[in-house]
């Protein structure tokens, strides 16, 4: 049978391999195991109840990390497919990419950072890391998923290299202690571009949460479609659907609007791309890492749509009054539980409490930190009342 990859897909019988040695599968590949080892992760269960924008108490409706993932998924996988890319290692990145989320959204991130401050921070792509190589306990033999090094490296590279070849962050930022302390284990070539595959999850990444969130805005009343028609290539987009669909609704003008849009941008990465290709004319997967830039990327015009499309959810969406109202609580309620659970680590559950080393110790502040991250919006705001209310003696 003809393998259909490209020569520059990342090829799973050419895996790096996984940092403690496995035997083969014999139904699967390498990166068929890192998806489905994935899926039945604790971690990814949970993002059923971790917030997009919205509170998982908002709606049913609404996005949560798990539909967004699934979304993400779906559009890498159509992508990779059309460039000839593996497929399978696409849709597991894609399903990774969210799994080092906080509860609350970006609130509840940037609430978790500020509180790890003195403790080296928190960065969620780094703590998708500790997940996946530290957290997750289910296997005999090793602790995390013991996923590929392509998987691996594509979860902390997706968004381009770390740092310069001389070691140097690409950042004024540190590196996140996480991906350092990996790095003593597993070099994951931080200097270089990630993977084909990876470069594809970003960029569905990006097309699938402008556009939900985009959907969603709409949903919630936080704007409305007069407010889009002005918006560069959205407002182009409505135009259209409502000359060729005139009268049925704006529900429906809504639903259109977006999915036309997010045809566009996939039409809009596969031609670029296809352009990248073709004048890199690549042999191998090393000659997509090791170019001075990414392969995977929207056209300039999109990239200057994109952004106007980004600068209008944050104004209308992301800084709506009852969207900052709903985040002003959930930073309260993440910073509460920090604070609380640092100073007496007794009051953490079970086995967690027996691994604390003591009130304000860095060490206790990471297992806080990894505590509170695993959190869905709905035990957070149960752990927090049963911490808190006195009346609330479970």
């Amino acid at each position: 049978m003809t393998d259909a990859r490209a020569p520059y897909a990342s090829d799973p019988r050419r895996s790096r391999g996984r940092r403690t040695p496995e035997p083969d599968s014999p139904t699967r590949s390498p990166f068929q195991r890192d998806r489905d080892r994935i899926i039945h992760s604790g971690a990814f269960r949970r993002l059923q109840y971790k917030t997009q924008v919205f509170v998982y108490q908002e709606g049913d409706h609404y996005r949560t990390r798990l539909t967004h993932s699934l979304e993400v998924a779906q559009i890498a996988r159509s992508i990779c497919r059309v460039l000839r890319l593996d497929e399978d290692l696409g849709e597991a990145l894609a399903l990774a990419h969210d799994l080092g989320h906080t509860c609350f959204g970006h609130a509840g991130e940037d609430a978790l950072d500020r509180c790890m401050q003195p403790f080296g921070g928190f960065d969620h792509n780094a703590q998708t890391l500790r997940i996946l190589t530290k957290l997750e306990k289910r296997f005999a033999e090793f602790d995390g998923l013991n996923l590929t090094w392509e998987a691996l490296e594509g979860v902390v590279k997706h968004n381009g290299p770390l740092v310069h070849a001389d070691g140097r962050p690409l950042k004024d930022a540190p590196l996140p202690v996480a991906i350092i302390e990996y790095m003593a284990e597993q070099d994951l070539e931080l200097s270089t571009h990630a993977g084909p595959e990876a470069q594809v999850a970003a960029l569905a990444d990006d097309i699938a949460y402008n556009n939900h969130d985009l959907d969603d805005g709409l949903r919630a009343g936080l704007f409305r479609l007069e407010d889009i028609r002005d918006l560069p290539l959205v407002g182009e987009v409505l135009r259209g659907i409502e000359a060729k669909y005139p009268g049925i609704g704006r529900e429906r003008t809504a639903h259109e609007t977006v999915r036309a849009l997010i045809g566009r941008m996939i039409n809009d990465v596969l031609t670029e791309t296809k352009a990248r290709l073709e004048a890199l004319n690549p042999a191998s997967v090393e000659d997509i890492r090791h170019h001075h830039r990414p392969v995977v990327a929207f056209s300039e015009k999109m990239v200057d749509e994109d952004r106007a499309l980004k600068a209008f959810l944050w104004s209308r969406m992301y800084r709506h009054d009852r969207v900052n109202r709903m985040t002003s609580k959930a930073r309260r309620c993440v910073r509460d539980l920090f604070e609380l659970l640092l100073a007496e680590p007794q009051c953490l559950p079970g086995d967690w409490a027996r691994r604390a080393e003591g009130p304000g110790t860095p060490r206790t502040a990471r297992l806080v930190a990894d505590f509170i991250a695993g959190m869905t919006d709905r035990f957070a705001i149960e752990e927090h009342a049963r911490l808190f209310d006195i009346s609330v003696m479970t």
